[in-house]
C-alpha cells in the first residue's frame, strides 16, 4: 500500500525521524546501503530547508550485499524533492548498479508575491515575501530562490501568496530588435569589439543574431545592456 507521509501538519514535523523505511522490506544486510543513500540524500537536500524527512524504498528483489555503495541521482541537476530515483554503484569498480525510490519532504521557505502583480510588470525585491511549507508539495518548476525572480517580467497577472513558477516570467530585454549593440569577440588572450545591429530582442543569457555593416551575421550571448559576446 502506498504511503503519503508528507500531508502531516507542519507542527508535527519535528517529531518525525529523518529516515523512514517501509516496514517489512529492509533486510539486515541492507543497512550500509540504506545509510549511504540516506546520508547522500540528506546532504543533497539540506540546503533547501530546516526539516527533512526521507522515506526510502529498498530494492524488493533479494540482491547480493552492496559493497562500498556510491549513491547518485539518476537525473542530473534534479532537485532532491518529492519522489526521486536513486542509483547506487556497488563495489570498488562501481560496475554493479542498483536503483531504489525515495520520497523527500523538506520544510523550508519559498518566495511568493506580497500583492497582485500585473502582466508586464517587473519584479522588484519589495514585491516578494518568504512563505514556509513543504517544498515537495509545490508545483513543478517552482522557483525557490528570490534572486531567480527579481528583475524578471511577469507574463501574466499573478496573485499574492501563490507559488511562483519559471514559465510565469521572462527576462527583461537588454537588447531590442534593430538596436545598435556592441559585439565583443573573446578568445584566449584577446578581446575585440565592434558594432552591429541586433536582429532580435534578448534578455540576459539569451542567444541573438547580430548583423554587421558588411552583412555578415553572427550569433552571440547577451551579456548586458546593449552588449553581446561572441566566443572564439
Amino acid at each position: 500500500m502506498q504511503r503519503h507521509p508528507f500531508k502531516l501538519p507542519l507542527t508535527l514535523w519535528p517529531l518525525l525521524a529523518s529516515l523512514v523505511l517501509l516496514p517489512g522490506i529492509a533486510k539486515a544486510d541492507d543497512d550500509a546501503l540504506l545509510q549511504a543513500v540516506h546520508g547522500f540524500l540528506h546532504s543533497e537536500a539540506q540546503s533547501l530547508g530546516e526539516e527533512i524527512v526521507i522515506e526510502l524504498r529498498p530494492p524488493s528483489a533479494r540482491l547480493p550485499e552492496c559493497v562500498s555503495p556510491q549513491p547518485f541521482l539518476t537525473r542530473e541537476g534534479e532537485l532532491p524533492l518529492g519522489r526521486v530515483s536513486v542509483g547506487v554503484r556497488c563495489g570498488s569498480d562501481g560496475r554493479q548498479v542498483r536503483y531504489m525510490q525515495a520520497d523527500i519532504g523538506v520544510l523550508g521557505e519559498y518566495p511568493v508575491l506580497a500583492a497582485t502583480l500585473n502582466a508586464g510588470d517587473t519584479v522588484r525585491q519589495e514585491h516578494l515575501v518568504q512563505q514556509q511549507g513543504n517544498l515537495a508539495e509545490l508545483p513543478n518548476n517552482s522557483l525557490l530562490d528570490p534572486e531567480q525572480i527579481i528583475g524578471q517580467v511577469a507574463t501574466r497577472t499573478l496573485r499574492a501568496g501563490q507559488p511562483l513558477q519559471a514559465h510565469q516570467f521572462r527576462s527583461l530585454p537588454l537588447v531590442e530588435r534593430n538596436q545598435r549593440v556592441v559585439v565583443e569577440a573573446r578568445g584566449s588572450g584577446f578581446r575585440v569589439s565592434r558594432e552591429g545591429q541586433a536582429l532580435e530582442p534578448g534578455g540576459l543569457g539569451d542567444r541573438v543574431r547580430i548583423r554587421f555593416d558588411s552583412r555578415e551575421v553572427v550569433t552571440g550571448e547577451v551579456a548586458g545592456e546593449g552588449i553581446v559576446i561572441v566566443d572564439f
